[in-house]
């Protein structure tokens, strides 16, 4: 299996799970070995000291107080929003809106920007999505009448770009593709997807909850409309998301959710709403988990996206040939460019059995349907076994598993 970025020298995955004190621990008396990455990443030190020290010195709601806590809770929710910003290159910080996570931002464009949908618009989405870059869509098709239309995957897990652009029409009204495959590790050909639904001035959304995380970004560059990831599956806290979006499309956009700091003036006669990006940050935020992300952003941009790019490739490669050598392993999602998943089952033993072993030996990794339950139909499967990698791995992890799959087979087989 051959990836188009090529390993690094300088990457030493020891001296950084250091970093990282739950990969100390033991699992069922064994070291603990984290494969499940995807679902969600550690965290290292500097992310748990931030979160410590924001309500150990720090904490005051933001905005409208005048006090010196507020004014510094404020001061640090916005220089995280600058990171952000700085990290997706996007033009500007108003473009960048928190929310809780992936399916938040995605849920906020289907009812915000989606609010105009008609009968018969149409929304594209790919066999391969998350199920929330389905649900919100089909929730909202079946509010307005709208239609959901899907690009087919082909056998080694990529989207069948022949089909996707004859998918585009004069009834298009939005693409909402994901960029990283969460169950396959496919990196989609977003530019290309771009490209198309642009030539037909059709705006594009992109799950990027899979590639914030591993792949550098530049929104600018790639020129997407919309763009929703999670701080929990790169380092940060969970509960915090972001949706950016370009600016002259959320300024038409309608609130979402209506209460505090999005409003401008309120009676009972009428309501004006704040500017970006306040109008869609209803309520309090998680603050905390806010001001502990830009610590996350900071280690990332420290170790540098590149660098972790071709540590994890490597890795998949290396685990994809050891994994390709046991009798009965099918690995699922053969694409030319992937990220560090690797999705496989085995003919002796279900999924759900291969983790419960595999955790026996201090190996954690995902089993089920991964949230994709149209993507297992379309394989003929009703779940798979998912061993997903991030910096802090190591070709040791890697021979773990390996071992343990070999286990798995000598109990079942």
């Amino acid at each position: 299996m051959t990836t188009s970025v090529a390993p690094t020298v300088a990457f030493d995955a020891e001296t950084l799970r250091q970093d990282f004190p739950i990969l100390a621990t033991h699992a069922r008396g064994q070291p603990l070995i984290y494969l499940d990455n995807a679902a969600t990443s550690q965290k290292p030190q500097s992310v748990i000291d931030a979160t410590t020290r924001y309500y150990a010195a720090q904490n005051g709601n933001i905005h409208r107080g005048v006090h010196y806590l507020s004014e510094l809770a404020t001061q640090l929710f916005d220089e995280t929003r600058e990171s952000v910003r700085a990290f997706v290159n996007a033009a500007d910080a108003c473009e960048i809106i928190f929310t809780r996570g992936t399916t938040e931002s995605i849920n906020l464009v289907a009812n915000s920007f989606g609010h105009s949908f008609t009968a018969g618009d149409e929304i594209v989405v790919s066999q391969m999505e998350h199920h929330s870059n389905i649900v919100p869509w089909q929730l909202l098709c079946q509010r307005t009448g709208a239609v959901l239309r899907v690009v087919p995957v082909t056998d080694s897990g990529e989207l069948d770009m022949a089909a996707y652009e004859a998918l585009l029409n004069e009834r298009t009204r939005l693409v909402s593709i994901v960029h990283v495959s969460n169950a396959l590790g496919t990196i989609n050909p977003v530019a290309e997807i771009i490209r198309l639904a642009h030539q037909r001035g059709i705006p594009v959304m992109l799950d990027g909850a899979q590639a914030a995380p591993h792949i550098r970004l530049d929104v600018q560059a790639l020129g997407c409309d919309f763009f929703a990831f999670s701080a929990h599956k790169m380092l940060g806290p969970t509960g915090v998301g972001v949706l950016y979006g370009k600016k002259a499309l959320l300024e038409q956009m309608p609130p979402w959710q209506g209460g505090g700091d999005m409003i401008d003036s309120v009676s009972f006669e009428n309501t004006t709403f704040a500017p970006l990006p306040s109008r869609f940050e209803a309520g309090t935020p998680d603050i905390a988990g806010i001001v502990a992300f830009k610590a996350a952003i900071d280690y990332l941009n420290t170790v540098g996206l590149d660098a972790i790019a071709a540590h994890e490739h490597a890795l998949h490669d290396y685990a994809f040939e050891g994994l390709s050598d046991i009798a009965g392993v099918r690995i699922i999602g053969t694409a030319k460019r992937k990220a560090g998943v690797l999705t496989f089952t085995m003919d002796c033993a279900h999924p759900h059995d291969i983790g419960t072993v595999l955790d026996q030996h201090g190996i954690a990794i995902r089993a089920g349907h991964h949230c994709a339950q149209p993507l297992m139909r379309r394989f003929g499967v009703p779940s798979t076994a998912r061993a997903s990698f991030y910096l802090y791995n190591t070709r040791a992890d890697v021979d773990a598993l390996i071992r343990g799959v070999h286990a798995v087979r000598s109990v079942f087989a």
